[in-house]
């Protein structure tokens, strides 16, 4: 199982789910976004004044995982999908990741109202 590819300490700090050996295609093929997410996931801390602060734009939880990822130069990415159906283009919605960077995407949520479905 390539979920041992991650540190130990990782496990045990999260529940991991992975599909498609994703662990072991972004160790073998993107080492440095690998290297990014396990760095990001070995340094969060979820701290409870964190989650006690009041509303807003943007928690100081997303506040820091956006500086974390900036930093190595991870970007917001907006998708325009377009699928042919008998030669007509058929559009469909826009959808959006928080970080993008050498073909690895990354979205994160938090307390999100809004359906969304990974496949």
């Amino acid at each position: 199982m390539s979920l041992d590819l991650l540190a130990k300490d990782v496990r045990e700090k999260y529940e991991v789910a992975e599909r498609h050996h994703a662990c072991a295609i972004l160790k073998n093929d993107f080492p440095k976004e690998w290297g990014d997410v396990h760095d990001c996931l070995r340094s969060f801390r979820l701290r409870k004044s964190e989650i006690l602060t009041p509303g807003g734009r943007k928690s100081p939880i997303s506040t820091g995982i956006n500086g974390f990822f900036a930093k190595r130069g991870w970007k917001e990415k907006r998708f325009q999908i377009r699928v042919l159906v008998d030669s007509e283009e058929v559009l469909s919605p826009t959808h959006h990741v928080d970080y993008f960077k050498n073909r690895v995407a990354i979205e994160t949520e938090w307390n999100n109202k809004d359906p969304f479905a990974d496949s």
